[in-house]
This record gives structure tokens, sequence and C-alpha cells, in this order.
């Protein structure tokens, strides 16, 4: 069964409720103030079967939205979802505002499909109709809805007559509807969220791709907040499972009315991601004024509002009916994804003046003109290889995880996986650890980690080499990517790796025999004295060689940690440490708490040595001071 979202537009009292219940039979008009005041107010449903021209079953789903200019707000949160619109226009009072109005907020979200229904077409002479239909052809003429291509059908709702004949338009247009992606993960933004008693919290929205089941974990962006299907109905069915075009309500647990409200989007867990910078194409109405740089504006995409501060790039206004780059910044975060269309109303007074569509809801800082605008043309016209590679290759060596690809594109995994195999047995991209990395990015890695290991022994020709981590915090660069590109460098033979040690080919410590004997000299002092260490200073007085070199080889040997220094006076040997953490870690299956005193009779040991040792397992957070005693953690 294919499911068609078709939605209302037009000015108020021009019949859209009317219509869809002689369509359908069901009175969208839901609120009591509607029907006492003869107005849509908020947004209505009502919902369709229709045989298809193959024989199959089309599921029409009606949003009937609210003409007034007060609540164009409202019909914004109904129509962003819809497949096909019904343009409603009176034949007693033709093309009014909320008709220009309603039909510019459609051609801004690009839909491609609908019917021009003059209604209330028995309350006037054949003439008149035909002045009508004029006036209304040479109005939507050039639009999505010509006359050339698409159909002004008169009916009367009362009446009934051209019903008939909307009906086979609509099934005719609808088996053109191309498939909604059910294979996409869910998105339901929702526009309306209420409690039903014996089943809690109910949300409604137009489920705009994928599937959502019985018992699904959904989360509640962009609060982040999990929730789990305990049913759902399809057009106020029960159904197993809502898929794609389909009018969906869910019972959800985990959340009541208050925490949720329209606006906000139901999908899989970690999965969106928030976000209040757009970069996007804007189209500029041509009845609107220019748009200039740093305007605020109120912003719709869907069923959520917000406002948004335009920021022009490359230049300082936009020029009506101009299609231009910009940055819309959001007071409120939203989950939003390339290719999601957007409405942008004007701050005061507020009237529709633009619209188009989201380029990259993940922008980075600090990027170049130029290569700003290459890259959104990349995401504008680009195929699904060009844009994962370009969202790659702007990311530099950090790579981009498939979880981020996910967020950024709103593809599933698997799908960015297959996308990206091509341009891995090209070698352009490479996987390294957990992510991808543009291949130019990953060489000019390589490149600068060769030269700091080289600089390194320009500076310090004596030691062994620079240690790994001293050398990754000089770069930006995820571990994984890091450890990655030392191997790399280290099987082509430009590093080795020793130990925690990195160094250039045959560049280890190069010491004379003296100072090699000192080094052993050194290390026995401090390994037979377990925690009872000697003064350095009498260490180094022992030696042979001059204090100078005798102060290199201590901090070589501090650098390489096989000292360490946890006090301004007290060296200890690692093995020494060691034996120390281990045997606390074990105390605290005696007792979870140790003092000073019994710290020093354990190990024998003056209070001298009992306080630093004592402070230094507090900063490797092996114990933690509470009052007199510390906790063994």
């Amino acid at each position: 069964m294919k499911s068609i979202i078709v939605g209302t537009a037009g000015h108020i009292d021009h019949g859209k409720t009317a219509l869809v219940k002689a369509l359908t039979g069901i009175d969208a008009d839901r609120l009591e103030e509607e029907k006492r005041r003869g107005i849509t107010i908020d947004i209505g449903f009502a919902h369709l079967e229709l045989p298809g021209p193959s024989g199959e079953t089309l599921r029409l789903g009606f949003v009937d939205v609210p003409g007034h200019e007060r609540f164009v707000r409202n019909m914004l949160a109904g129509i962003g979802g819809i497949d096909l619109v019904l343009l409603v226009i009176a034949a007693d009072e033709s093309i009014k505002p909320q008709t220009r109005e309603h039909f510019d907020i459609c051609r801004l979200l690009s839909v491609r499909r609908g019917i021009t229904v003059l209604t209330k077409s028995d309350l006037v002479d054949p003439e008149t109709l035909d002045v009508v239909r004029l006036e209304v052809a040479d109005f939507l003429r050039g639009s999505f809805l010509d006359p050339s291509q698409s159909p002004i059908i008169p009916v009367s709702s009362l009446a009934g007559s051209g019903i008939a004949d909307l009906k086979s338009t609509l099934v005719r247009l609808a088996a053109d509807v191309p498939a909604r992606d059910s294979t996409s993960f869910a998105r339901l933004p929702i526009d309306r969220v209420f409690t039903m008693k014996g089943f809690g919290t109910v949300v409604t929205g137009t489920l705009v791709s994928g599937t959502i089941k019985k018992e699904d974990e959904l989360e509640v962006f962009p609060k982040r907040q999990r929730v789990r299907v305990r049913g759902v109905q399809v057009h106020g069915t029960s159904a197993a499972e809502a898929s794609a075009g389909q009018r969906t309500a869910l019972n959800v647990a985990g959340v009541t009315v208050e925490e949720i409200r329209r606006g906000m989007s139901l999908a899989p867990p970690a999965t969106l991601q928030t976000t209040t910078r757009l970069d996007v194409e804007l189209a500029l109405l041509k009845s609107a004024k220019p748009l200039k740089d740093r305007a605020r504006v109120h912003f719709y995409a869907y069923t959520s509002e917000t406002i948004a501060t335009v920021v022009v790039h490359g230049g300082n206004k936009i020029n009506p009916g101009e299609t231009a780059l910009a940055q819309l910044r959001l007071a409120e975060p939203m989950p939003l994804l390339p290719r999601d269309r957007f409405i942008l109303r004007q701050f005061s007074p507020v009237v529709t003046i633009a619209g188009g569509q989201v380029l990259d809801a993940s922008p980075l800082a600090k990027v170049k003109p130029e290569t700003l605008r290459n890259f959104l043309s990349t995401l504008r016209t680009g195929t699904a290889e060009q844009v994962l590679t370009a969202r790659i290759a702007r990311r530099g060596h950090h790579g981009l995880t498939i979880a981020q690809a996910v967020a950024e594109t709103g593809w599933r995994a698997k799908s960015i996986e297959t996308t990206l195999t091509a341009p891995i047995s090209r070698k352009t991209i490479v996987r390294v650890a957990d992510r991808f990395v543009d291949a130019a990015s990953f060489s000019s890695l390589l490149v600068s980690l060769s030269a700091a290991v080289s600089e390194f022994h320009k500076h310090d020709p004596l030691a062994p080499g620079i240690n790994k981590e001293t050398l990754h915090e000089r770069f930006d660069v995820p571990g994984g990517v890091y450890t990655a590109a030392l191997e790399a460098l280290a099987r082509e033979k430009k590093i080795e790796m020793v130990g925690e040690l990195v160094r250039l080919p045959g560049r280890g410590a190069e010491m004379k025999t003296d100072e090699a004997e000192s080094q052993k000299t050194i290390e026995a002092a401090f390994a037979s004295a377990g925690l009872k260490v000697p003064a350095l200073k009498d260490v180094l007085a022992s030696l042979k060689i001059d204090r100078s070199r005798a102060q290199k080889i201590v901090t070589l040997m501090l650098r390489d940690r096989l000292l360490i220094k946890i006090s301004e006076d007290l060296v200890f040997h690692r093995d020494a440490l060691a034996d120390l953490r281990r045997r606390i870690t074990a105390e605290k299956t005696k007792s979870p708490k140790i003092d000073v005193t019994r710290f020093k009779d354990m190990f024998g040991i003056t209070r001298k040595y009992a306080i630093p040792l004592l402070e230094y397992l507090d900063r490797e957070h092996v114990t933690r001071r509470v009052g007199d005693e510390r906790v063994i953690l």
C-alpha cells in the first residue's frame, strides 16, 4: 500500500476543511473553538483509501492547514512533509492574500505536484467561473501548478460536483509520487502531543523517512531523552509499523506531555545531531525587500520554529528574486539534515520572504570563503561519493567516523561504507582505526611527524628519542590516527619505536663508556633502595663524571620514566613505585582506608618519605584524601 501525504493551502474561509470532508467523510476541525468559529485554527488530519491505476491501494493522508494570517505558523507546521498540495481558491472570491503566501510557501518548500481546486463553484455563474479560472491560470503560469501541466478543477463540497473528478486526478498524481525512503533511519517531526486515558503520552506527525515499529527505542531531539514505542497507529488504525509517508501516532513510554512538544523530533538513538548553525541555499522572493547581512528572521522547518540570524556568504545582502549561500544562526538547537527545506519570515511585520534547503548542518569554523563555496557547491550538486569525500577531506587528518558521517548526512552506516568502497580502493581515502581520512591529509601528517622527530634530535642529540605521548601533544590528531601514522612511518623505516620512545633510525642516545657506566650506577642505587631512596645529589656526587653530564643522564632517565620524580627532592625507581601501587591496591581487601601511621609501618619508612608518597598516590588516583585518612580507590 502506497502512502501519500496531501496538504491543503489557501486563504481563510475558502473551503479547505469542507473539501477534505467531502473527499474523506472526516471533519478535520477537531478543536471545539474551530467548530464554534467556523475556521481552522490548528492543523487537522483526515485519510482516504483509493484504488490505484494498477489495482494497488493508495492511502492518502490529508493535512488540513489554517488559512488565517494569524495561523500561518500552524500552516507551516503541517505542510513541511507533504507530497502534493491542493491549492484551494474560492470561486466567489478568487485570489486573496493568504492564497499568495501559501502558494509562495509551497514553492519555497519545493513541493513538486499539486492540483488547483476552485471551491464554491456552485455560488457563481459559468461566466464568472471562467473569468476566475483565467485569472488563476495567469497567476500560476510558470510554476509547478502551471495549468499546462496541472489541472484546475472546479468543485462544490456541498453539492458534491467535481469531487469524483478530483479523486481520479488525485489517484493519477499520487501514482507518480516517488515512494519515500523507508530504508533510511526514521524521522518523525512531532506536530501534536496529548494524553489518552489508559495509554499515556501520544505524539503524532508525518513520518518523513524510515520505519517505526512497536517496542522500538527512539530518542527525542533536541532533548536527547530516550522513549519506548508502546503502540503504533497509522491514520487512526492500530498497525504493526509505520512507514515513510504515513500519518503516524505513537504511544510512547518514558516521557510526559509536559516534557515534549510540537517542534521536537523522534529518531533512533545516536543518529541525529542538533545544531544552531546551518549553511544553506536561500531563495528570496521577488516581492520581498533586500535581505541584509545579520538580519533577524523567523525560521521554520517541519514542525519547528525559532529566531535566526542570516549571515550572507560573500556579500552584505541578498536582493529580491536572488538565490544565495548563507549561514543561519539559530536561537535554539534543531535536529536537521542536508536537503531539509525551510521557510523564513520577516521579523516584523511577520510575512513570508524566503526559503531554501539545508546544505550542511555541521559547518566548521574559520573556513576560507573560496573553500567554503566549493564545498557547499559539492554538497548541492555532487554525487553521494563526492559529498562523502568532501566531508572527509575538510576535516584533514582528523577524518570522519561512521557515527559522524551518519549524523552529517542522515544516511545509514551500511550505505556510507558501500559508497566509500571505490575511493578506498583508489587510495584517495584511507581507513584509519575507527575513521575515514583523506589520503593527502594523512600523507601530510606523516611528513610532519617525521620532521618533528628529526627536529627533536637536532635540539637534543644525546636523547634516545622523544616520548610518544610528548610527540602526540604537539599534534591535534585523534589517538587512533596518530598510532596508525607512527606505524606507517615505522613500516617505511622512517622512524623507530622503542618502548615508549620514537626516534629516527639509528639515532639512539650515544653515550661514552663512562656515561653508560654512570647510568648503571644511578639505576642500581635507586633500584636497590626501594622506597628508602638516597638523595639524588648524593648519588650524583659519587659518580666519576662531571655534574653537568650526570644531570643530563638523569634527565634522560626521567624522560624514559626509568626514574620518577615525585617531589623536588625525592626520585624513585619505577619498579619501586609499581610495587607500592600494587601493595596499596591489595590492602583494600583488608581495609578501604589507610592513615599516615599505618602507611609508615606497612613500608618501614619515615614521615619524610610517607607524606610525598601518599600525595603521589592521590595524584595517580590510587587513593583519595579524606580528612587525615586516605580512601583506597
